[in-house]
């Protein structure tokens, strides 16, 4: 009769060991053996330990397709998670051929029987024996009863059923080790509930927060300039917003008379138009949503509409700005020739919009939201065999513990978003609504969104060229990906777990809306590759480009306000400078934001770089060579983003892929 020798190892993660005993059973292509206890009494599970045993079948079993382990607790000692490795199975002592059987996860004693099958990847379909496929079914079925939907806000993508952490288990969450950062110099305003009394005690406050932060002492010193207003909407914490026009909205009665200054000479605005070089911010999402309440003070929101122009010099300045969306005598368009605190208070208007804007629908909808929806349905309908759970999960797990810590605390009642940003807990539903409706495909996908913006071409728009050179990257380790395990697109429409996760996306995410024009099915591996990319980027170098950018544009507070503390003006010639500071958030609400800001900015002194994988199975095989290529492209692209970094002012650094989390962890 044949024996079975067996070998299981315990990772060497943290705290991975386990008092409890060890149960093994074999399931073979003809029956299953009887359990085998691992540990003899007296013995524990060590971080980094092996125990072998060997299970001699009483009949014969056939060839082994899983390897099932239970963990028992051991009576009067703790229960504690074990985290195993894998487990390896030779037919005798001394064979060389090795099946493994890879684990790689915390199991409790409350998980019952856990199934391993071998490292061999591959799709339903490929499935020759009907034992495997049902032990895909089971797991599905498990991860559904566990993973289930929910409902953050009536008109947006749809979130995980927990709302705490715990809830996700030891496999779902993870330790972020925190950089050090140290908000000291901002804590100690908290229970100024006042306004600011002088732009000096602004310097005062800034001096001690940024003395480290060169670009953050760059915006304090330019954030007045027109030249550095258009800056930001290219290469700010929120790229995303700007686009080109090449005819006016009905609702902003600008002339080139109007604008006739700010234009090239002999030139007219139609002209301009026409040769691309008119860009528009338009923040009508904005428009009727109800402000804040702050210390009991209302708060008040704009919906404005900018102009700029993008000069022969490579400069794109604002030249009229509109604060409200339906046009009239009370709301003037605000022109550069104006008084210069209406002028500066005008653009101040447009940074407060653009805040509220960049934090609930460009950072958290596109680069959280969505990258937790694409989490629970991998979670719900691809089995950990399946290779497109292999490729995604690294980027998107975590997607899950930091949302439902967000939810709990930043978009929660008593949160940042409740007690000192202007769109507070009434407007932050309508606001993601609106957000989701108009959110389309295309704006995720980098080559159509730059293209379709008009910024592609932009000699000084560094977001778009490094972001371009990086979805390309990912794009081609994708499609390499996708060619190892599809051979051709029918074998894409006949993977059913791939369609079921694609139409849960649509369903779930995009709650059916076909208008945004995502995908509810995939008919080709380019389509396919496509939207992996997208998930891929918008998970790990768009959430750097919008999040780690922040405190570097906002530290200095006029420049980035959170919230307006009086209501936009509708006549010119109302304002002096000095009185701007009234616009401005009280002192605690203001610089409790600084704090969530400065905390957010940070990567984890744990992070782990773009494409640099932990993971068993990106380590050998064609996998492996597949990391190395990506790794190679992207370590040059992070050469060449220095090189050019280090001759500019103001460089631009944030998708250097050096500086890219390989997903959002924070």
């Amino acid at each position: 009769m044949e024996e079975f020798h067996v070998t299981i190892r315990t990772s060497l993660v943290p705290l991975s060991g386990s008092y409890s005993t060890l149960w093994v059973s074999l399931v073979g292509s003809q029956c299953e053996c009887l359990p085998v206890k691992v540990v003899p009494d007296g013995q524990c599970l060590l971080p980094g330990s092996t125990c072998s045993v060997v299970v001699k079948p009483d009949k014969e079993i056939g060839s082994v397709i899983l390897v099932r382990l239970r963990l028992e607790a051991r009576p009067g000692f703790p229960d504690l998670d074990w985290h195993c490795s894998d487990v390896q199975l030779k037919l005798s002592f001394d064979a060389e051929e090795v099946e493994r059987f890879p684990c790689h996860r915390w199991i409790k004693t409350a998980d019952g029987d856990v199934e391993l099958r071998s490292d061999r990847v591959c799709m339903l379909n490929s499935e020759a024996l009907q034992i495997l496929r049902e032990h895909r079914a089971r797991e599905l079925q498990t991860k559904q009863h566990h993973i289930r939907w929910s409902t953050f806000v009536e008109g947006g993508p749809h979130c995980i059923d927990m709302t705490i952490i715990q809830s996700l288990g030891p496999n779902l969450s993870y330790t972020r080790q925190s950089p050090g950062t140290n908000p000291y110099y901002l804590r100690g305003f908290t229970d100024r509930i006042e306004s600011w009394s002088s732009w000096e005690e602004l310097d005062i406050l800034f001096s001690h927060n940024g003395k480290d932060n060169a670009v953050a002492k760059y915006v304090q010193a330019h954030w007045k300039e027109d030249t550095f207003f258009g800056y930001q909407c290219l290469n700010g914490c929120n790229p995303l917003q700007i686009r080109q026009i090449h005819s006016l909205p009905a609702n902003l009665p600008v002339t080139t008379e109007m604008v006739m200054d700010f234009l090239p000479q002999g030139s007219s605005l139609e002209q301009e138009m026409e040769k691309g070089a008119i860009f528009l911010l338009d923040y009508e999402i904005l428009d009727q949503l109800p402000g804040n309440v702050i210390n009991g003070k209302q708060t008040y929101l704009a919906s404005p509409l900018c102009l700029l122009h993008y000069n022969n010099h490579g400069e794109l300045k604002p030249i009229a700005i509109q604060l409200q969306k339906t046009a009239g005598p009370e709301n003037p368009v605000f022109l550069p020739s104006d008084p210069a605190p209406d002028w500066l208070l005008a653009k101040m208007w447009v940074r407060n919009a653009d805040f509220q804007v960049h934090q609930l629908l460009f950072h958290f909808l596109r680069t959280h939201a969505i990258p937790e929806v694409c989490c629970i349905a991998t979670l719900r309908n691809l089995p950990e065999v399946h290779p497109l759970h292999q490729l995604l999960m690294p980027h998107i797990k975590t997607s899950l513990q930091i949302n439902v810590q967000a939810r709990a605390s930043l978009l929660a009642p008593q949160g940042v978003f409740d007690k000192a940003i202007g769109c507070g807990l009434k407007a932050l539903p309508l606001l993601f609504a609106r957000g989701t409706d108009q959110l389309r495909y295309t704006s995720l996908c980098v080559p159509d969104d730059l293209k379709e913006r008009g910024i592609d071409t932009l000699a000084n728009c560094y977001y778009a060229q490094d972001a371009l050179r990086v979805w390309n990257a990912l794009h081609r380790f994708v499609m390499s990906w996708v060619d190892l395990y599809y051979n051709d697109d029918q074998v894409v429409q006949e993977d059913s777990e791939l369609q079921s996760w694609i139409q849960e996306i649509f369903t779930e995410g995009l709650l059916s809306f076909t208008h945004t024009g995502f995908p509810q099915s995939f008919q080709t591996k380019s389509d396919m590759s496509k939207f992996i990319t997208m998930v891929i980027f918008s998970s790990s170098a768009l959430h750097a480009a919008v999040n780690f950018s922040q405190v570097d544009f906002s530290l200095w507070m006029p420049n980035s306000p959170p919230a307006m503390f009086r209501p936009p003006p509708n006549v010119k010639g109302s304002v002096t400078e000095e009185e701007l500071l009234s616009f401005l958030p009280d002192i605690n609400a203001g610089c409790n934001v600084l704090i969530i800001l400065l905390l957010l900015s940070q990567p984890a002194a744990n992070y782990v770089p773009l494409c640099q994988y932990c993971e068993w199975y990106f380590s050998t095989g064609a996998p492996a060579k597949l990391v190395e290529i990506v790794q190679k492209e992207l370590k040059a692209i992070c050469e060449d983003i220095s090189k050019r970094n280090f001759k500019m002012e103001l460089p631009y650094p944030y998708l250097s892929p050096d500086a890219i989390e390989n997903s959002v962890a924070i």
